[in-house]
């Protein structure tokens, strides 16, 4: 299995699949051909949501503002629902250079190669295995994590620095976000908001869905956020972690192990499923990142591995079937509010798994075979198409 690091990609918003993506295979063409006169075309959900998303304007950004975007939306028989093609346009002929596909979380395929793919960095595949080894080696998780990936730990300072900053400016922040829904900002309003008549469990959802709300509307608003383990579902494993670290002081050398912990859970789903809107919907991001946020809990609270596992299949279960049905193709409509909603779901997952995973049945390994199964069969409407679901009856 690879390196954790790339669970965690810091970037711009909104899409890790749709921009930073197509950033990276768009970087690649520049260093191998140059300053050309390009044309891209796309395919499948980059062409269905590539506007909304952003993916015309990080192109046109690196290949020069005279590229030519085509976006094909009849296509049906691709490799991967975000697939795109760049051509070298000369003398009016074209010269197909690049073949190329966004496969989730900002990493891409380039002529078929995985670009984004570094070295096997751990020798198992499966959480099933890890916490074999976990228990034999009488370690934990944490340091499971750092016995083959020391300096990865570093580097999750960074990650949580820009976690911190990204909820800090997202509550600093009001107004209208762009792109024609007219939607307004939540997560200030919503930090602020007077609590004298609140009980202790409206209080703590309230801050939790402020600061997932925070990042949301950040990353919706093309700002600079960490993915986890997508751009679209960057807001709930930050919250639950500013959460914990603000309001229970938890030290910072605390939530990095969580993090680690936390990228372990969504590197298991990448390695044996998907993390892709547009190929499994959105319990592929949001369903994963309340996984990984309710492992983060689970071992902040010094839970054993069991019970880490438990954690993040509750989280992961309950947002099974969910759909991918971006309003107007944009980054906001319902994906801000998931946010919100799975970062307090991560929170009852880790205190249901607390008390019952003596009687608990379904692995997590099992659930993320389930989760891929599912995505398969999904109609590809419900698949970031923008052609179902919300984004279908919205007018």
């Amino acid at each position: 299995m690879k390196s954790i690091r790339d669970i965690y990609k810091i970037g711009k918003g909104p899409s890790s699949s749709h921009t930073i993506g197509p950033q990276r295979i768009a970087e690649y063409t520049i260093r191998q051909f140059g300053n050309q006169d390009y044309e891209v075309e796309l395919f499948g959900s980059l062409a269905l949501t590539g506007i909304g998303h952003g993916t015309d304007r990080v192109l046109t950004d690196i290949l020069g503002s005279n590229t030519n975007i085509v976006y094909n939306k009849t296509e049906k028989n691709l490799e991967h629902p975000n697939t795109m093609d760049i051509y070298i346009v000369k003398n009016h002929k074209k010269e197909k250079v690049v073949h190329a596909l966004s496969i989730g979380g900002g990493d891409v395929v380039i002529n078929g190669v995985d670009v984004c793919a570094g070295p096997d960095i751990y020798p198992h595949n499966h959480f099933t295995e890890i916490k074999e080894y976990c228990i034999d080696n009488k370690i934990t998780l944490a340091e499971y994590v750092s016995r083959f990936e020391t300096d990865v730990f570093e580097y999750l300072k960074t990650v949580w620095i820009t976690m911190k900053e990204s909820v800090v400016r997202g509550l600093n922040t009001d107004g209208k976000l762009k792109g024609g829904l007219n939607l307004y900002r939540k997560a200030k309003e919503l930090f602020e908001e007077d609590g004298r008549y609140e009980n202790a469990i409206i209080t703590e959802n309230r801050k939790l869905s402020s600061y997932a709300l925070a990042v949301a509307e950040e990353n919706a608003s093309n700002g600079t956020i960490c993915t986890a383990p997508t751009c679209g579902a960057a807001g709930v494993v930050p919250a639950v972690l500013y959460y914990m670290s603000e309001n229970y002081h938890v030290k910072d050398d605390e939530i990095i192990k969580a993090l680690a912990v936390a990228g372990m859970i969504g590197n298991v789903v990448k390695q044996n499923a998907s993390i892709s809107g547009a190929e499994c919907g959105c319990q592929a991001e949001i369903g994963v990142a309340c996984a990984m946020a309710a492992a983060a809990l689970a071992q902040i609270n010094e839970l054993d591995i069991c019970i880490i596992e438990c954690a993040a299949e509750i989280g992961l279960e309950h947002h099974l079937g969910l759909t991918c049905d971006p309003v107007l193709g944009l980054v906001q409509i319902p994906c801000i509010e998931r946010n919100a909603m799975a970062a307090c779901m991560a929170s009852n997952a880790m205190m249901l798994a607390k008390s019952l995973e003596s009687k608990h049945l379904i692995s997590f390994d099992k659930v993320v075979e389930v989760m891929y199964k599912t995505g398969k069969d999904m109609q590809d409407g419900y698949k970031e198409t923008s052609t179902g679901g919300l984004a279908k009856l919205y007018t």
